[in-house]
């Protein structure tokens, strides 16, 4: 399935890309994240065993003299300690971390999808996706799409440096391609569709990945008629079920995640002087 680290490798092209600098390549970055999420879930387990002493402290004073308790409060960190974990420091789980026991993916169909976030409702907003359907070597492919759904998607302007702390990233590796048996022979919520169709003497093919119809609260009618007019198809929304639809169902596996995770990653990386010695080996 996609991972953190996919959407840090998006994030640190296009960000590189905007800045005219050398991007970190996916291995460093899987290398790099890894290291980021020890560090930061051993500062989480530090100021939970902090907060817990902290809870102890009433008690220890209730049975000690003040000139003791004065002592043993001042050897607690203080809220700023570096031993915290603020409340703005970005989620980590080992959830995101592959399991030993899965292969792991180095190649994959996949698409790379770009969203504003308001500020304000934090509602999102599609602002590029574009995909493919053969499989790609992942560090060359998500490279290559994270630049071409920002900057190439025909439907929007490119995406500008000033935008970076209001975009999302989704990356989604597409697997369980079938043939439908029918129109309707899918599920919402669990496939993408690909459809393709000819008339008069034209065709036409257009895609939606799995998580489009549940967000939009289409049924599969809906899905398809859209899908359709998505393609160019500019007949009667009655008619539909006259056209002769190739229909494809695939699954997608999906991740996501905002700028300010990838920001506190990238400043985490910065504070090491990762990007001083690659400054250096390229001088």
């Amino acid at each position: 399935m996609a991972t953190v680290e996919h959407c840090l490798y998006c994030f640190e092209t296009l960000s590189a890309y905007l800045e005219s600098r050398k991007p970190m390549s996916l291995s460093e970055i899987e290398k790099s994240y890894g290291e980021y999420v020890k560090e930061v879930e051993a500062g989480v387990a530090a100021s939970d065993k902090t907060e817990s002493l902290e809870k102890r402290i009433p008690a220890l004073r209730r049975v000690a003299d003040s000139d003791f308790s004065e002592a043993s409060s001042s050897s607690i960190p203080s809220s700023n300690s570096t031993m915290s974990l603020t409340t703005d420091t970005a989620a980590t789980s080992t959830d995101s971390l592959p399991d030993a026991n899965t292969p792991k993916i180095t190649e994959s169909p996949l698409f790379v999808t770009w969203n504003t976030v308001s500020a304000r409702s934090g509602h999102t907003s599609l602002r590029g996706c574009i995909g493919t359907f053969e499989a790609q070597e992942l560090d060359e492919g998500l490279s290559s799409y994270a630049i071409t759904s920002a900057v190439h998607d025909m439907r929007f302007d490119a995406i500008s440096k000033r935008e970076l702390p209001s975009l999302e990233v989704a990356v989604t590796l597409l697997t369980d391609f079938e043939d439908c048996a029918d129109a309707m022979d899918w599920e919402v919520g669990t496939h993408g569709l690909r459809v393709s169709f000819a008339e008069r003497g034209r065709r036409y093919g257009a895609t939606y990945l799995p998580d489009v119809a549940p967000e939009q609260g289409w049924t599969k009618e809906e899905t398809l008629v859209s899908l359709m007019r998505k393609a160019g198809w500019a007949g009667r929304k009655d008619k539909w079920r006259s056209v002769d639809l190739k229909v494809v169902r695939y699954q997608g596996r999906k991740k996501d995640i905002q700028y300010p995770e990838y920001k506190q990653w990238r400043d985490w990386v910065k504070q090491r002087g990762v990007d001083a010695e690659e400054d250096e080996d390229e001088a």
